[in-house]
């Protein structure tokens, strides 16, 4: 986003709210010679565009944003991008010229600090905006010595009109709205961050309050700064982009507000001690806020100074401010590969077994990228094992992608290949099964990993994972090593919800019990089988519980997988360092019903329309890829392709092959004792009253329109 643009669209707005400058002088407005003035509904708004040409020599392109007047801000500046390129690209058509009633030029990009462009025929107004800079006196003085004075960059904007229809005071009320709106004025810049999907408050422009002999003011605002310096460590992830279905926008913390201590806009360019942050002892305001925003307040927000010991929370700081946050080609190209395993397989199954439960990953595939980093990490760190818990979310995408059993295994157990032995048939025993396996990184290095038996849906499977891991490292004999790695993965209700989670961290840090360190991954879907957080719990957050142990808990937005990766890496790090339980809250979503056999939108209507307009991660993730030139569509299509090639292949294979006979019959159970008979029966009249009442709607009582028509049926 450019000055330019946003300077275009305040004009738009200025020409609404003053619709005179929108306006045209004809010679002849009624066949016979009289003049007149035609006021247009519709804004064109031309953008002079300038061209050089291969012998050097210039020349200036006029095409129109048409309609401007009914375009969001996102809106105007693909229209505007989108012609500046046809331009460039020499792909410019006639009818691109058409429509202008008021034109934009900036000869300030050339350096003209003002100009007075002339008009063309048809044309009302004409804008011209020139360099935005310091005026000429201050361009040679020292940069802080301006911000101590609180003198800025400036820009001259002009508009010629035509003088017939329109009137100097107008042409001065236009340009006024105009600055109004690039100030902060008209709820400008709510709507422009609104149209991007920027979940912040913008800056509020006041009046500077620095008066340059006070000292005592200067230590005032100095102190400010540190205690908003830790005020972001403390309480950033408030106001972090976590909830990748932006269901309700996060308001700006006031503790976070600048203007709370004092400090406005004048005082981002003014430099402050900042005791350390980022590994230095001052920098301007305005660098210390990105570098905070940056760490705690983007899609990572991170809860950690509630740790008593100082080395703990210096780790945290020393590892993510003014850290770069961009992952290379390679590793953007191996999230892209997981992304894709983790999608083909859930859309493989959900078309191959419909109305069959999975309890599927879809909306939070990033697991798979969190569970494959810390994974990574382990290997390169030289760790000797893993051992994993989880819930039923995700638990046949996990078998298949991390633990590495085979499609051809988890398809017969769909295609009703069972166990000889067994009596009563599967069930949902395959929601419940461990396995074992060999995972191999990124990096190429392997660990085995075991993925243990859960004989719950939820949390009992803690405790035993913890056992297993303390077992495994006895076994090893390297004490304080602690060599093998532990990994739970919660669902958001049950981590809030069930005693046993409290109670297995309690656990970790005692001599009899601790095992260095578990890595907790809560998918957090939001929803709680069919209650919404504000209903199942008082706590802010459902990992609040690992407070009490002190733990560093990583809130990571699911849409953003290069932040899972970030988060992965920090929760691994800080485990290896500390020797102590760690946090991932993956904030993600459940595009199905709990098992992909109910309709979740009876009791989430609203989630559930956001989530049906939701694109998948891997698409989001594969699209930002292709637009900054790291990928083409073409290759992400085709390795999804591939993966979906593979899975159709073990599919094939496992319906050709031949079932085993059991070699016996297993007994029968053997029959119960029939119970004593009791009268249940009630009279043809209660039935016939019974029938009526539960179809019965209380007035004013809107009822879900697919319930509406179970409710007709059984009427009738």
């Amino acid at each position: 986003i450019s000055f330019t643009h946003l300077i275009g669209y305040a004009v738009v707005q200025a020409l609404q709210a003053v619709p005179a400058l929108n306006s045209t002088f004809v010679a002849d407005i009624d066949g016979k010679g009289t003049p007149g003035v035609v006021h247009h509904d519709s804004v064109g708004l031309g953008l002079a565009v300038d061209v050089g040409r291969a012998d050097g020599s210039r020349t200036l392109l006029v095409p129109v944003v048409r309609g401007a007047q009914s375009m969001d801000f996102r809106t105007f500046v693909i229209a505007y991008e989108e012609l500046v390129r046809k331009v460039q690209t020499g792909k410019i058509s006639p009818d691109d010229f058409a429509g202008a009633t008021v034109t934009l030029t900036n000869p300030g990009t050339l350096g003209t600090v003002q100009s007075v462009p002339r008009l063309m025929p048809g044309q009302g107004a004409i804008i011209g905006v020139g360099a935005l800079g310091y005026p000429a006196e201050y361009q040679a003085a020292d940069h802080r010595s301006l911000a101590a004075l609180g003198v800025g960059p400036v820009v001259t904007l002009t508009s010629t009109y035509d003088h017939r229809i329109i009137q100097g005071a107008e042409s001065g009320l236009f340009l006024t709205h105009v600055a109004e709106c690039l100030t902060g004025g008209h709820g400008f810049y709510e709507s422009v961050f609104e149209s991007m999907d920027v979940p912040y408050d913008p800056v509020r422009w006041q009046a500077d309050v620095n008066a340059v002999d006070s000292e005592r003011l200067r230590l005032v605002k100095q102190v400010h700064v540190q205690s908003l310096v830790n005020m972001y460590r403390v309480r950033g992830h408030l106001i972090a982009d976590l909830d990748p279905l932006s269901a309700e926008r996060r308001p700006l913390h006031p503790e976070l507000d600048p203007t709370t201590y004092g400090l406005t806009l004048w005082d981002l360019d003014r430099e402050f001690v900042v005791d350390g942050l980022a590994g230095r002892e001052a920098m301007t305001l305005g660098s210390a806020l990105d570098i905070l925003r940056d760490a705690y307040c983007r899609t990572l927000g991170i809860e950690y100074m509630h740790i008593q010991h100082p080395a703990e929370k210096k780790w945290i700081q020393e590892h993510v401010e003014g850290v770069p946050l961009a992952l290379g080609t390679e590793e953007q190209r191996h999230v892209l590969d997981r992304l894709n395993a983790a999608e083909a397989f859930e859309r493989f199954l959900h078309t191959r077994y419909v109305g069959q439960k999975r309890f599927g990953l879809e909306g939070a595939e990033s697991t798979i990228v969190l569970l494959d980093t810390i994974l990574d990490e382990a290997a390169s760190g030289d760790l000797v094992e893993a051992v994993m818990g989880m819930a039923h979310r995700g638990r046949l995408n996990v078998l298949a992608n991390i633990v590495g059993k085979s499609y051809g295994e988890i398809f017969r157990e769909f295609e009703g290949n069972l166990d000889p032995e067994s009596v009563q048939g599967s069930g949902d025993v395959k929601y419940h099964k461990g396995a074992s396996g060999k995972f191999v990184g990124r990096s190429g290095r392997e660990i085995p990993v075991s993925l243990a038996s859960n004989p719950s849906h939820l949390e009992a499977v803690d405790p035993v994972v913890e056992g297993m891991v303390r077992a495994k490292q006895d076994k090893l004999g390297s004490v304080d090593q602690y060599e093998v790695l532990s990994v739970l993965v919660h669902g958001d209700a049950a981590f809030a919800g069930q005693g046993v989670v409290a109670e297995t961290l309690e656990l970790s840090q005692l001599a009899g019990y601790r095992t260095g360190g578990t890595i907790h991954v809560v998918v957090n879907n939001q929803l709680g089988f069919t209650t919404a957080p504000e209903s199942a719990r008082s706590s802010v957050y459902s990992t609040d519980v690992a407070k009490m142990v002190q733990a560093p808990i990583f809130h990571v937005n699911g849409d953003d997988p290069e932040a899972c990766v970030r988060a992965a890496r920090l929760a691994f790090g800080f485990r290896q360092a500390f020797h102590k339980d760690v946090v991932i809250d993956l904030v993600c979503y459940r595009r199905y019903g709990h098992n992909e056999g109910d309709d979740p939108s009876y009791t989430q209507p609203r989630m559930y329309q956001l989530i049906d307009a939701k694109r998948s991660v891997r698409k989001l993730y594969t699209e930002s890829l292709v637009r900054r030139g790291d990928i083409t569509l073409e290759e992400a299509e085709k390795a999804l392709e591939d993966f979906q090639a593979r899975l159709q292949v073990a599919l094939d294979e496992t319906r050709q092959a031949t079932v085993p006979a059991p070699a016996q019959i297993p007994p029968s159970p053997a029959a119960a004792e029939p119970e004593v008979a009791v009268p249940t029966g009630v009279s043809g009249d209660v039935l016939e009253r019974l029938t009526t009442e539960v179809v019965c709607v209380p007035e004013g009582f809107t009822v879900h329109p697919k319930l509406a028509r179970q409710f007709e049926q059984r009427a009738d």
